[in-house]
Protein backbone atom coordinates (compact mmCIF):
# COMPACT_ATOMS: atom_id res chain seq x y z
CA UNK A 1 0.00 0.00 0.00
CA UNK A 2 2.67 2.34 1.09
CA UNK A 3 4.56 1.33 -1.62
CA UNK A 4 2.00 2.31 -4.28
CA UNK A 5 1.53 5.55 -3.00
CA UNK A 6 5.12 5.98 -2.85
CA UNK A 7 5.31 5.32 -6.73
CA UNK A 8 2.69 7.34 -7.45
CA UNK A 9 3.90 10.55 -5.87
CA UNK A 10 7.30 9.79 -6.02
CA UNK A 11 8.53 12.51 -8.97
CA UNK A 12 6.16 15.19 -6.88
CA UNK A 13 8.28 14.31 -3.88
CA UNK A 14 11.04 15.22 -5.69
CA UNK A 15 10.39 18.67 -7.62
CA UNK A 16 8.45 19.73 -4.34
CA UNK A 17 11.36 18.69 -2.06
CA UNK A 18 14.09 20.21 -4.50
CA UNK A 19 12.23 23.43 -4.46
CA UNK A 20 11.42 23.57 -0.67
CA UNK A 21 14.35 22.54 0.73
CA UNK A 22 16.42 26.29 0.12
CA UNK A 23 12.89 27.86 0.84
CA UNK A 24 12.71 26.11 4.23
CA UNK A 25 16.52 27.26 4.84
CA UNK A 26 15.41 31.44 4.53
CA UNK A 27 12.53 30.79 6.14
CA UNK A 28 13.80 29.23 8.74
CA UNK A 29 16.13 32.15 8.90
CA UNK A 30 13.10 34.39 10.00
CA UNK A 31 12.51 32.33 13.08
CA UNK A 32 15.91 31.76 13.91
CA UNK A 33 16.61 35.55 14.41
CA UNK A 34 14.26 35.40 17.31
CA UNK A 35 15.40 31.66 18.43
CA UNK A 36 19.04 33.32 18.81
CA UNK A 37 17.71 36.11 20.39
CA UNK A 38 16.21 33.82 23.33
CA UNK A 39 18.42 32.10 24.07
CA UNK A 40 21.31 35.06 23.60
CA UNK A 41 19.42 36.82 26.23
CA UNK A 42 18.42 33.53 28.41
CA UNK A 43 22.01 32.99 28.43
CA UNK A 44 23.75 36.37 29.08
CA UNK A 45 21.27 37.82 31.05
CA UNK A 46 18.32 36.96 33.10
CA UNK A 47 14.61 35.83 33.44
CA UNK A 48 13.54 39.13 33.68
CA UNK A 49 15.31 39.80 30.05
CA UNK A 50 14.01 36.71 28.69
CA UNK A 51 10.14 37.19 29.84
CA UNK A 52 10.99 40.76 27.81
CA UNK A 53 12.20 39.10 24.75
CA UNK A 54 8.84 37.21 24.72
CA UNK A 55 6.50 40.05 25.62
CA UNK A 56 8.21 41.64 22.09
CA UNK A 57 8.71 38.92 20.02
CA UNK A 58 4.66 38.15 20.66
CA UNK A 59 3.93 41.59 19.58
CA UNK A 60 6.34 42.27 16.73
CA UNK A 61 5.74 39.18 15.08
CA UNK A 62 2.16 39.78 14.64
CA UNK A 63 3.57 43.35 13.39
CA UNK A 64 6.40 41.54 10.76
CA UNK A 65 4.13 38.89 9.36
CA UNK A 66 1.31 41.48 7.87
CA UNK A 67 4.38 42.95 6.32
CA UNK A 68 6.02 39.30 5.37
CA UNK A 69 2.38 38.39 4.39
CA UNK A 70 1.64 41.37 1.85
CA UNK A 71 4.98 40.75 0.64
CA UNK A 72 3.81 36.96 -0.19
CA UNK A 73 1.47 38.39 -2.62
CA UNK A 74 3.92 38.73 -5.52
CA UNK A 75 4.91 34.93 -5.42
CA UNK A 76 1.67 33.45 -6.61
CA UNK A 77 1.53 36.32 -9.27
CA UNK A 78 5.35 35.87 -10.45
CA UNK A 79 5.02 31.86 -10.63
CA UNK A 80 1.65 31.79 -12.74
CA UNK A 81 2.90 34.53 -15.58
CA UNK A 82 6.19 32.43 -15.23
CA UNK A 83 3.87 29.37 -15.96
CA UNK A 84 2.50 31.62 -19.20
CA UNK A 85 6.02 32.35 -20.06
CA UNK A 86 4.92 36.43 -19.51
CA UNK A 87 8.46 37.39 -18.91
CA UNK A 88 7.94 41.18 -19.01
CA UNK A 89 4.88 41.07 -16.65
CA UNK A 90 7.34 39.62 -13.81
CA UNK A 91 9.48 43.07 -13.71
CA UNK A 92 6.33 44.73 -13.95
CA UNK A 93 5.18 42.97 -10.82
CA UNK A 94 8.50 43.14 -9.26
CA UNK A 95 8.32 46.93 -9.65
CA UNK A 96 4.76 47.37 -8.17
CA UNK A 97 5.62 44.84 -5.26
CA UNK A 98 8.64 47.08 -4.06
CA UNK A 99 6.72 50.20 -3.90
CA UNK A 100 4.15 48.47 -2.05
CA UNK A 101 6.36 46.91 0.51
CA UNK A 102 8.34 49.85 1.36
CA UNK A 103 5.52 51.86 1.99
CA UNK A 104 3.64 49.15 4.25
CA UNK A 105 7.37 48.86 6.08
CA UNK A 106 6.69 52.46 6.60
CA UNK A 107 3.43 52.33 8.19
CA UNK A 108 4.38 49.49 10.36
CA UNK A 109 7.15 51.26 11.56
CA UNK A 110 5.19 54.30 12.91
CA UNK A 111 2.42 51.81 14.03
CA UNK A 112 5.06 50.78 16.54
CA UNK A 113 6.90 54.13 17.14
CA UNK A 114 3.69 55.74 17.97
CA UNK A 115 1.02 53.16 18.79
CA UNK A 116 2.46 49.70 20.45
CA UNK A 117 5.26 51.58 22.31
CA UNK A 118 2.32 53.34 23.95
CA UNK A 119 0.16 51.21 24.58
CA UNK A 120 2.48 48.43 26.12
CA UNK A 121 2.37 49.95 29.76
CA UNK A 122 -1.51 49.36 29.66
CA UNK A 123 -1.12 45.20 28.62
CA UNK A 124 -1.12 43.99 32.90
CA UNK A 125 2.54 42.71 32.53
CA UNK A 126 5.22 43.20 35.19
CA UNK A 127 6.95 46.53 34.98
CA UNK A 128 10.34 45.43 35.10
CA UNK A 129 10.07 43.55 32.15
CA UNK A 130 7.96 46.47 30.14
CA UNK A 131 11.38 48.64 31.12
CA UNK A 132 13.76 46.45 29.39
CA UNK A 133 11.05 45.31 26.49
CA UNK A 134 10.33 48.69 25.25
CA UNK A 135 14.31 49.85 23.66
CA UNK A 136 14.17 46.20 22.15
CA UNK A 137 11.00 46.68 20.45
CA UNK A 138 11.80 50.42 19.12
CA UNK A 139 14.94 48.87 17.46
CA UNK A 140 13.06 45.80 15.75
CA UNK A 141 10.41 48.09 14.30
CA UNK A 142 12.99 49.62 12.36
CA UNK A 143 14.19 46.56 10.71
CA UNK A 144 10.87 45.72 9.09
CA UNK A 145 11.65 48.05 6.39
CA UNK A 146 14.67 46.36 4.89
CA UNK A 147 13.53 43.07 6.05
CA UNK A 148 10.66 43.99 3.55
CA UNK A 149 12.97 45.03 0.78
CA UNK A 150 14.64 41.77 1.24
CA UNK A 151 11.13 39.97 0.87
CA UNK A 152 10.60 41.74 -2.08
CA UNK A 153 13.11 40.36 -3.80
CA UNK A 154 13.54 37.32 -2.23
CA UNK A 155 9.53 35.94 -2.95
CA UNK A 156 10.36 37.59 -7.20
CA UNK A 157 13.12 35.34 -7.55
CA UNK A 158 11.34 32.84 -5.24
CA UNK A 159 8.25 33.02 -7.86
CA UNK A 160 10.70 32.21 -10.59
CA UNK A 161 12.13 28.83 -9.30
CA UNK A 162 15.22 30.25 -7.70
CA UNK A 163 14.84 29.49 -4.07
CA UNK A 164 18.57 28.76 -2.73
CA UNK A 165 20.20 32.17 -3.18
CA UNK A 166 17.94 34.13 -0.10
CA UNK A 167 18.53 30.77 1.99
CA UNK A 168 22.78 31.74 1.75
CA UNK A 169 22.16 35.11 2.50
CA UNK A 170 19.31 33.69 5.42
CA UNK A 171 22.12 31.28 6.62
CA UNK A 172 25.15 34.64 6.28
CA UNK A 173 22.76 37.03 7.75
CA UNK A 174 22.19 35.00 11.02
CA UNK A 175 25.66 34.07 12.00
CA UNK A 176 26.30 38.07 11.58
CA UNK A 177 23.23 38.69 13.92
CA UNK A 178 24.17 35.71 17.00
CA UNK A 179 28.00 37.11 16.71
CA UNK A 180 27.17 40.50 16.73
CA UNK A 181 24.16 39.79 19.27
CA UNK A 182 26.52 37.89 21.50
CA UNK A 183 28.85 41.12 21.22
CA UNK A 184 26.99 43.77 22.32
CA UNK A 185 24.67 41.76 24.84
CA UNK A 186 27.46 40.72 26.77
CA UNK A 187 29.47 43.96 26.33
CA UNK A 188 32.82 42.48 24.54
CA UNK A 189 35.89 44.32 22.20
CA UNK A 190 35.53 47.92 24.51
CA UNK A 191 31.34 47.73 23.88
CA UNK A 192 29.57 48.57 26.86
CA UNK A 193 27.08 45.12 27.82
CA UNK A 194 23.73 46.24 26.44
CA UNK A 195 21.52 43.64 27.81
CA UNK A 196 17.84 42.83 25.73
CA UNK A 197 18.64 46.18 23.08
CA UNK A 198 21.91 44.29 22.00
CA UNK A 199 19.99 41.61 20.33
CA UNK A 200 17.46 44.04 18.74
CA UNK A 201 20.64 46.05 17.56
CA UNK A 202 22.24 42.65 16.30
CA UNK A 203 18.77 42.29 13.83
CA UNK A 204 18.79 45.39 12.71
CA UNK A 205 22.18 45.65 11.44
CA UNK A 206 21.67 41.75 10.12
CA UNK A 207 18.32 42.67 8.05
CA UNK A 208 20.27 46.03 6.33
CA UNK A 209 22.69 43.75 5.09
CA UNK A 210 20.63 41.10 3.93
CA UNK A 211 17.89 43.48 2.16
CA UNK A 212 21.35 45.18 0.10
CA UNK A 213 22.71 41.92 -0.70
CA UNK A 214 19.75 40.01 -1.85
CA UNK A 215 18.78 43.35 -4.08
CA UNK A 216 21.63 43.57 -5.31
CA UNK A 217 22.40 39.89 -6.70
CA UNK A 218 18.55 40.21 -8.17
CA UNK A 219 19.70 43.66 -10.08
CA UNK A 220 22.94 41.61 -11.01
CA UNK A 221 22.45 38.03 -12.10
CA UNK A 222 22.25 37.46 -15.38
CA UNK A 223 19.55 34.72 -14.47
CA UNK A 224 17.03 37.62 -13.94
CA UNK A 225 17.84 40.18 -16.91
CA UNK A 226 15.17 39.07 -19.35
CA UNK A 227 12.48 39.33 -16.82
CA UNK A 228 14.05 43.13 -15.51
CA UNK A 229 13.79 44.61 -18.42
CA UNK A 230 10.56 46.09 -17.69
CA UNK A 231 11.84 46.73 -14.17
CA UNK A 232 11.66 50.35 -12.90
CA UNK A 233 12.34 51.33 -9.48
CA UNK A 234 9.60 54.44 -10.23
CA UNK A 235 6.59 52.32 -11.82
CA UNK A 236 3.40 52.09 -10.06
CA UNK A 237 0.52 50.81 -12.00
CA UNK A 238 -3.43 50.59 -10.30
CA UNK A 239 -4.33 47.39 -11.57
CA UNK A 240 -0.85 45.62 -10.85
CA UNK A 241 -0.91 46.93 -7.13
CA UNK A 242 -4.42 45.81 -6.76
CA UNK A 243 -3.60 42.47 -8.06
CA UNK A 244 -0.88 42.09 -5.31
CA UNK A 245 -2.98 43.52 -2.63
CA UNK A 246 -5.32 41.29 -3.38
CA UNK A 247 -3.64 38.38 -2.91
CA UNK A 248 -0.72 39.77 -0.14
CA UNK A 249 -3.70 41.68 2.51
CA UNK A 250 -5.72 38.47 2.78
CA UNK A 251 -2.72 36.26 2.97
CA UNK A 252 -1.13 39.09 5.71
CA UNK A 253 -4.58 38.61 7.55
CA UNK A 254 -4.46 35.04 7.87
CA UNK A 255 -0.95 35.07 9.20
CA UNK A 256 -1.99 37.72 11.39
CA UNK A 257 -5.33 35.79 12.96
CA UNK A 258 -2.71 33.00 13.61
CA UNK A 259 -0.24 34.34 14.90
CA UNK A 260 -2.30 37.29 17.09
CA UNK A 261 -3.56 34.44 18.54
CA UNK A 262 -0.65 33.05 19.96
CA UNK A 263 0.58 36.90 20.41
CA UNK A 264 -2.90 36.98 22.50
CA UNK A 265 -2.10 33.69 24.35
CA UNK A 266 1.63 35.09 25.42
CA UNK A 267 -0.53 38.51 27.25
CA UNK A 268 -2.76 36.33 28.77
CA UNK A 269 -0.04 33.96 30.27
CA UNK A 270 2.16 37.00 31.27
CA UNK A 271 -0.67 38.20 33.07
CA UNK A 272 -0.50 35.14 34.82
CA UNK A 273 3.64 35.93 35.72
CA UNK A 274 7.31 36.58 34.21
CA UNK A 275 8.08 32.69 34.99
CA UNK A 276 5.43 30.96 32.72
CA UNK A 277 6.23 33.57 30.19
CA UNK A 278 9.68 32.86 29.51
CA UNK A 279 8.26 29.14 29.40
CA UNK A 280 5.76 30.18 26.80
CA UNK A 281 8.79 31.96 24.75
CA UNK A 282 10.84 28.60 25.03
CA UNK A 283 8.45 26.10 23.81
CA UNK A 284 7.05 28.71 21.18
CA UNK A 285 10.28 29.66 19.87
CA UNK A 286 11.02 25.98 19.47
CA UNK A 287 7.60 25.61 18.17
CA UNK A 288 7.79 28.14 15.76
CA UNK A 289 10.98 26.91 14.07
CA UNK A 290 9.01 23.88 12.89
CA UNK A 291 6.47 25.53 11.74
CA UNK A 292 8.97 28.07 9.16
CA UNK A 293 9.73 24.57 7.67
CA UNK A 294 6.59 23.49 7.10
CA UNK A 295 5.64 27.12 5.98
CA UNK A 296 8.62 26.40 3.37
CA UNK A 297 6.92 23.34 1.87
CA UNK A 298 3.91 25.91 1.80
CA UNK A 299 5.64 28.36 0.23
CA UNK A 300 7.21 25.96 -2.53
CA UNK A 301 3.89 24.41 -2.84
CA UNK A 302 2.35 27.79 -3.88
CA UNK A 303 4.97 28.36 -6.29
CA UNK A 304 4.44 24.59 -8.02
CA UNK A 305 0.42 25.31 -7.66
CA UNK A 306 1.01 28.92 -9.18
CA UNK A 307 3.14 27.16 -12.32
CA UNK A 308 0.33 24.14 -12.72
CA UNK A 309 -2.32 26.89 -12.42
CA UNK A 310 -0.82 28.71 -14.94
CA UNK A 311 -0.29 25.98 -17.41
CA UNK A 312 -4.03 24.85 -16.79
CA UNK A 313 -2.61 21.23 -15.63
CA UNK A 314 -4.88 20.40 -13.21
CA UNK A 315 -3.99 16.59 -12.48
CA UNK A 316 -0.48 17.46 -11.56
CA UNK A 317 -1.50 20.47 -9.61
CA UNK A 318 -3.60 18.23 -7.32
CA UNK A 319 -1.14 15.58 -7.09
CA UNK A 320 1.90 17.69 -6.40
CA UNK A 321 -0.37 19.59 -3.84
CA UNK A 322 -0.84 16.22 -2.10
CA UNK A 323 2.70 15.18 -2.24
CA UNK A 324 3.04 18.04 -0.26
CA UNK A 325 0.31 17.19 2.46
CA UNK A 326 2.67 13.90 2.65
CA UNK A 327 6.27 15.71 3.10
CA UNK A 328 4.83 17.48 5.80
CA UNK A 329 2.44 14.91 7.28
CA UNK A 330 6.05 12.82 7.83
CA UNK A 331 8.12 15.78 9.11
CA UNK A 332 5.63 16.63 11.65
CA UNK A 333 5.28 13.48 13.10
CA UNK A 334 9.12 13.80 13.35
CA UNK A 335 9.06 16.49 15.30
CA UNK A 336 6.15 15.53 17.41
CA UNK A 337 8.14 12.48 18.61
CA UNK A 338 11.09 14.68 19.27
CA UNK A 339 9.54 17.17 21.49
CA UNK A 340 7.59 14.25 23.46
CA UNK A 341 11.04 12.39 23.98
CA UNK A 342 13.12 15.41 24.50
CA UNK A 343 10.87 17.76 26.74
CA UNK A 344 12.42 17.74 29.67
CA UNK A 345 16.08 18.40 27.86
CA UNK A 346 15.42 21.20 25.45
CA UNK A 347 14.40 23.86 27.35
CA UNK A 348 17.68 24.00 28.81
CA UNK A 349 19.06 25.37 25.51
CA UNK A 350 17.39 28.57 26.42
CA UNK A 351 17.61 28.89 30.06
CA UNK A 352 19.01 26.78 33.55
CA UNK A 353 16.18 28.38 35.61
CA UNK A 354 14.52 25.54 36.48
CA UNK A 355 11.02 26.55 37.60
CA UNK A 356 10.89 27.62 33.66
CA UNK A 357 11.92 24.64 32.48
CA UNK A 358 9.54 22.27 34.56
CA UNK A 359 6.69 24.42 32.71
CA UNK A 360 8.30 25.02 29.43
CA UNK A 361 8.96 21.15 29.64
CA UNK A 362 4.92 20.35 30.11
CA UNK A 363 4.30 22.63 26.94
CA UNK A 364 6.62 20.98 24.54
CA UNK A 365 4.57 18.16 25.16
CA UNK A 366 1.34 19.89 24.16
CA UNK A 367 3.16 21.25 21.13
CA UNK A 368 4.32 17.96 20.15
CA UNK A 369 0.48 16.82 19.69
CA UNK A 370 -0.22 19.96 17.39
CA UNK A 371 2.80 19.56 15.40
CA UNK A 372 0.83 17.42 12.46
CA UNK A 373 -2.20 20.43 12.76
CA UNK A 374 0.06 23.45 12.27
CA UNK A 375 2.04 21.59 9.35
CA UNK A 376 -0.72 20.67 7.17
CA UNK A 377 -3.08 24.06 8.02
CA UNK A 378 0.15 25.81 6.52
CA UNK A 379 0.66 23.86 3.00
CA UNK A 380 -3.02 23.70 2.82
CA UNK A 381 -2.68 27.74 2.95
CA UNK A 382 -0.25 27.97 0.80
CA UNK A 383 -1.99 25.49 -1.79
CA UNK A 384 -4.85 27.55 -2.41
CA UNK A 385 -2.79 30.73 -2.50
CA UNK A 386 -0.79 29.05 -5.50
CA UNK A 387 -4.60 29.20 -7.01
CA UNK A 388 -5.43 32.79 -6.25
CA UNK A 389 -8.14 31.34 -3.59
CA UNK A 390 -7.56 33.28 -0.52
CA UNK A 391 -10.70 34.84 1.09
CA UNK A 392 -12.24 31.83 2.60
CA UNK A 393 -9.20 30.75 3.67
CA UNK A 394 -8.58 34.38 5.40
CA UNK A 395 -12.52 33.69 7.21
CA UNK A 396 -11.38 30.03 8.43
CA UNK A 397 -8.48 31.41 9.71
CA UNK A 398 -10.24 33.73 11.96
CA UNK A 399 -12.86 31.04 12.66
CA UNK A 400 -10.14 28.49 14.22
CA UNK A 401 -8.27 31.26 15.74
CA UNK A 402 -10.22 33.72 17.31
CA UNK A 403 -13.69 32.08 17.66
CA UNK A 404 -12.64 28.58 18.52
CA UNK A 405 -8.28 28.88 20.03
CA UNK A 406 -8.31 31.53 22.29
CA UNK A 407 -11.89 31.59 23.72
CA UNK A 408 -11.40 28.19 24.60
CA UNK A 409 -7.72 29.05 25.93
CA UNK A 410 -8.86 31.90 27.94
CA UNK A 411 -11.94 29.91 29.50
CA UNK A 412 -9.58 26.64 30.87
CA UNK A 413 -6.47 28.77 31.06
CA UNK A 414 -8.28 31.63 33.47
CA UNK A 415 -11.18 30.19 34.35
CA UNK A 416 -11.20 27.00 34.72
CA UNK A 417 -7.54 27.54 36.56
CA UNK A 418 -5.52 24.86 34.27
CA UNK A 419 -2.89 28.09 33.80
CA UNK A 420 -0.75 28.20 30.59
CA UNK A 421 -1.19 24.63 30.17
CA UNK A 422 -5.08 25.69 29.02
CA UNK A 423 -4.68 28.48 26.81
CA UNK A 424 -2.30 26.21 25.05
CA UNK A 425 -4.85 23.64 25.04
CA UNK A 426 -7.57 26.31 23.32
CA UNK A 427 -4.75 26.63 20.79
CA UNK A 428 -4.14 23.11 19.77
CA UNK A 429 -7.66 23.10 19.36
CA UNK A 430 -8.33 26.02 16.84
CA UNK A 431 -5.04 25.00 15.07
CA UNK A 432 -7.12 21.58 14.53
CA UNK A 433 -9.83 23.52 13.31
CA UNK A 434 -7.90 25.05 10.60
CA UNK A 435 -6.12 22.17 9.19
CA UNK A 436 -9.19 19.77 9.13
CA UNK A 437 -11.45 22.90 7.51
CA UNK A 438 -8.63 23.88 4.73
CA UNK A 439 -8.34 20.34 3.68
CA UNK A 440 -11.74 20.31 2.75
CA UNK A 441 -11.64 23.46 1.09
CA UNK A 442 -8.23 22.52 -1.10
CA UNK A 443 -10.78 19.33 -1.90
CA UNK A 444 -13.38 21.14 -3.02
CA UNK A 445 -11.25 23.47 -5.09
CA UNK A 446 -9.20 21.17 -6.85
CA UNK A 447 -11.31 18.47 -7.82
CA UNK A 448 -13.54 21.50 -9.23
CA UNK A 449 -10.71 21.91 -11.32
CA UNK A 450 -10.41 18.74 -12.67
CA UNK A 451 -13.88 18.36 -13.40
CA UNK A 452 -13.74 21.68 -15.44
CA UNK A 453 -10.97 20.58 -16.92
CA UNK A 454 -12.39 17.25 -18.28
CA UNK A 455 -16.09 18.85 -18.86
CA UNK A 456 -14.74 21.94 -21.28
CA UNK A 457 -13.12 20.31 -24.14
CA UNK A 458 -16.60 18.60 -24.83
CA UNK A 459 -17.93 22.57 -25.20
Amino acid sequence: MLEKLYSRYKPYYKENLHLALPIVGSQVGHTLVHMADSVIVGHFTDTTQLAAVSLVNSIFILIMVIGLGISYGLTPLIAQEHGRQNDDECGRLLSNSLIINVFVGIILYLLVHFGVLLVIDHLGQTPAVVTYAKPYLGLLSVSIIPLLVFQTFKQFAEGLGFTKQAMFVSIWGNAINIILGIVFVKGMFGIKPMGVSGVGLSTLIDRLLMATVMAVYVLRSKHFKKYLISFKITFIDKLRAMQIIKIGAPVAMQYSFEISAFSGAAVLIGTIGAVEQAAHQIAISLAAMTYMIASGVASAATIKTGNNFGKKNFADLRKSAIASYHVILVFMSCTAVIFVLAHLYLPFIYTEDLSVVKIAAQLLIIAGFFQLFDGTQVVGLGVLRGIGDVNVPTMITFLAYWVVGIPVGYLLGLKFGLGVNGIWYGLTLGLLTASVLLFLRFQNKTKMLNDNAVISPQH
